[in-house]
């Protein structure tokens, strides 16, 4: 007998009778089995696993059963279902900062259900955390207990759910996205800690992700969903080497590559010829030996940018690429003023910007010179007014159109992004995440800026939406001439967007170059670990989508 059987599952809201949101959802999955559920944003993937553990939306009527372990989680008395989730199953969330309270220690988060659901003593308690941190490769899981969670990194708060998550001894884990916005390095350890966990412990695992190379590489069988509706199940390399449902072939032909030695291309070839010549005249943007530190209460200060330079000429694109804390975000905040570098000096068109602004207009007009998009478009958008009027509050601030002129170039700004008038009257939270980042580009472009800087502002995409936001980027940039700097951990990504790039690691660049020759011969050891950390599929997806 399966670990769990969902057979036939629909869910519908009162609220709305038309709106379906699973329509005849049915997948297994068994002791020591890896099963993906793969698709894009919204297509009900994440949906269907909270089902699991009743987090369903208020007034939701569900049709159809969930067995887990045997017992039907629909039909069951609420106390029969609380006990048989607390003995069987756990979930591991995308953000681990929103399940865990910021007041509290690690330790009460680890120890609390031990204690008020187990009767467990605080010394038995207290131990069994520490063993559960020990065995997610934690390094100090003495001091760990008594942090609290903003002082550990992601990667480090993501072993921390994962401790939690198998505090119960689970006989199923269920892990949405579970390392969707971790650099790669990060995202290779947390994913050998599953592994690992899962060979001990005889675990099922139920998967979801967005991430086609890394279900390919990780899950035994995979289902596809669009729209509430498994549209192709098999195995993992059944799937991905020979898709039978044209979504999933679209969603392969979105997925971004590194390409194997003998398939990758020249470095002028992956450049498309905009690969500037050693020789070229004044960069748009240069960087001189730029600095930055900071100090921390109690311990030595953290040098996040040490000594960085760079040259980027009119229309290229560098990229900037490293784990988490390598000092990339740090180095973009300092291109666009957010931030000032302790020494050396930062120049756009050949303009210093060590100096303070004299007036407001000398301000608006660095402002105007480089803008920047951010990787969550929802923290970055004023949740409280529309989308047109948030691009037509920078209309006002950089140029001077208003009224009737304001608003025909917010329809237009929105049309070149993809977007219609219908949404220039949304507000961000009824909008999809690859709606929100493309008003965050229309809203930087209003300001006309010679320099954009994206700050992993494709990271937390589904594939397919996020090839969409990538060919709106190039096809911008080849328009208007735009300097790109992109800020990223997905070298794929990169591959696809930047003729140079720069590899940072503890806030200093240890290798830059042309892109293609990079990431097939490159010079650094760390470079090398960040493509060898990449999830590898069973055969490359590139293959398939050629």
């Amino acid at each position: 007998m399966s670990l769990l059987e969902i057979s036939g599952l629909t869910l519908d809201l009162p609220s709305e009778p038309s709106c379906r949101l699973l329509d005849g959802i049915s997948l297994n999955v068994g002791a020591g089995e890896t099963v993906g559920i793969v698709g894009e944003s919204g297509s009900g993937k994440s949906l269907t696993a909270r089902t699991v553990l009743g987090l369903l939306p208020g007034g939701a009527r569900t049709s159809g059963s969930v067995l887990l372990d045997g017992t039907d989680m629909l039909r069951c008395p609420p106390s029969v279902a609380l006990d048989r989730r607390r003995d069987t199953v756990s979930m591991i969330f995308q953000d681990p900062r929103s399940g865990m309270n910021p007041v509290r220690r690690i330790g009460d988060f680890l120890t609390e259900s031990l204690r008020l659901c187990e009767g467990w003593s605080k010394a038995d308690a207290d131990e069994r955390a520490l063993e559960l941190l020990r065995s997610v490769g934690l390094p100090r899981p003495e001091s760990h207990l008594s942090q609290y969670p903003h002082e550990l990194s992601g990667g480090m708060l993501q072993r921390v759910m994962i401790a939690g998550a198998l505090t119960a001894a689970p006989a199923l884990l269920v892990c949405d996205e579970p390392t969707a916005a971790l650099d790669v390095t990060t995202q290779a350890e947390i994913i050998n800690v599953l592994r690992k966990q899962q060979e001990t412990r005889g675990m099922g695992m139920l998967f979801i992700t967005h991430d086609l190379n890394l279900a390919a590489a990780l899950c035994d069988r995979v289902y596809v969903i669009h729209s509430g509706r498994i549209v192709e199940y098999g195995s993992a390399l059944s799937i991905f080497t020979s898709p039978r449902a044209d979504y999933t072939k679209r969603l392969v032909a979105a997925t971004p590559t590194i390409p194997s030695v003998s398939g990758r291309r020249s470095s002028a070839a992956a450049s498309h010829g905009r690969a500037p010549s050693a020789g070229s005249a004044e960069p748009a943007l240069e960087a001189r030996g730029v600095s930055k530190c900071y100090a921390i209460r109690g311990g030595a200060d953290i040098r996040a940018v040490d000594d960085v330079s760079f040259r980027v000429p009119p229309g290229g694109a560098l990229a900037l690429v490293g784990e988490s804390g390598s000092g990339k975000s740090t180095l973009a905040r300092m291109l666009v003023g957010l931030e000032r570098p302790d020494s050396g000096d930062i120049l756009v068109d050949g303009v210093s910007r060590s100096t303070r602004p004299r007036s407001r207009a000398e301000r608006l007009k660095r402002a105007r010179a480089v803008q920047i998009v951010f990787q969550d478009p929802y923290l970055s958008l004023d949740p409280r007014i529309p989308a047109g009027a948030a691009i037509e509050d920078a209309l006002r601030l950089h140029s001077t159109l208003r009224g009737v002129e304001a608003r025909a170039r917010v329809l237009t700004l929105l049309d070149r992004v993809g977007l219609t008038e219908k949404h220039s009257q949304s507000k961000p939270r009824t909008l999809s995440g690859g709606q929100r980042q493309r008003v965050a580009i229309a809203r930087a472009l209003a300001a006309a800026p010679g320099v954009l800087v994206l700050d992993e502002s494709t990271s937390a995409l589904d594939v397919s939406v996020q090839a969409q936001v990538l060919d709106l980027i190039d096809e911008i940039r080849r328009e208007r001439g735009l300097t790109l700097v992109f800020v990223s951990h997905d070298l794929a990504v990169v591959r696809r967007v930047c003729e140079t790039t720069a590899v940072m690691k503890q806030g200093a660049v240890v290798e830059s170059g042309a892109t293609a020759g990079l990431l097939e011969h490159p010079g650094h050891p760390y470079t090398q670990l960040l493509i060898d950390s990449i999830p590898k599929p069973r055969r490359s997806l590139h293959a398939i989508s050629q």
